[in-house]
């Protein structure tokens, strides 16, 4: 499987925002209830998602799987920075299980919301990294089909040989900048369901992953245990996307405050062509 590149830039873009520069952990505001002003809250429903333990629930071949995943994401950390997670046991909870809490929530919402199967939606990790979550969601969901975006080249490297390790058949791995494959036509508006995991602040992730969802489709940010400050400042952005905040649903996590937070949002109407801008 070879590495699609799509870079497209304008001689006046300024890097002040890399897709490819991550940080796995935000930090939490410490603040206890969630009680948004402005967003319509008929809207949304806060609810909790139960998680014991989603890799129990994987057949054998996909536990195998995951353990290769984590060999060889151990492996190339000696190499490269990857993770700050070293131990196995570690990986296991921090990430493994933290990636797949995502999957209730969003199958719930999907289900609920969206106007086609769950078993083939078409879904892209924003942000992915070395595959979280969107590499354990593919072999977690092999019906799904999984576009990887990631912009650093030496990540996506790594990507194609955890995919070959894992002889997953249903992953693109695409080299790219979410702020130029938002506007690229073979991206903008493809996908059924965006994810990221605490790629950037909310308001942020709203310009880069909406504009690849499709109407109708879903935005789900894993964010953590108390993020009502960071939501409220991303209602007017979400807005401009064409969307509104549907659901936030707590998932257990191995965080240091043991729970997460998957916000939900829904794609009620396209996204203004201008959107996503160029960062300047």
């Amino acid at each position: 499987m070879m590495v699609r590149l799509y870079l497209y830039r304008s001689a006046n873009i300024m890097f002040l925002f890399s897709i490819g520069t991550f940080v796995k952990h935000l930090p939490i505001s410490q603040q206890n209830a969630f009680y948004p002003r402005r967003i319509n809250a008929k809207r949304i429903v806060t609810t909790s998602s139960h998680n014991s333990s989603c890799f129990e629930t994987l057949t054998s071949r996909q536990k195998n799987q995951i353990h290769h995943y984590i060999e060889a994401l151990l492996d190339w950390n000696q190499k490269m920075n990857l993770t700050a997670v070293t131990d196995v046991n570690e990986v296991m909870k921090r990430h493994i299980e933290d990636s797949l809490a995502m999957l209730p929530p969003i199958r719930d919402s999907y289900v609920s919301h969206c106007n086609s199967s769950i078993d083939n939606l078409k879904l892209v990790d924003v942000g992915t990294g070395p595959g979280l979550p969107g590499l354990v969601l593919a072999i977690a969901c092999p019906g799904w089909k999984v576009t990887l975006l990631e912009s650093m080249n030496k990540r996506c490297v790594f990507l194609e040989h955890a995919v070959s390790v894992t002889g997953l058949s249903n992953v693109e791995v695409v080299r790219g900048r979410a702020e130029s494959l938002g506007q690229n036509d073979s991206f903008r508006e493809q996908f059924d369901v965006a994810v990221a995991r605490a790629v950037a602040e909310m308001r942020v992730l709203a310009e880069y992953c909406l504009p690849l969802v499709r109407v109708g489709g879903l935005f789900v940010a894993a964010k953590g245990h108390d993020p009502q400050v960071e939501v409220q400042n991303a209602e007017k952005s979400i807005q401009l996307m064409g969307a509104s905040i549907f659901q936030l649903c707590s998932v257990e996590s191995h965080s240091p405050y043991g729970q997460r937070t998957a916000i939900i949002c829904v794609k009620d109407h396209p996204t203004p062509r201008k959107y996503p801008r160029d960062p300047d």
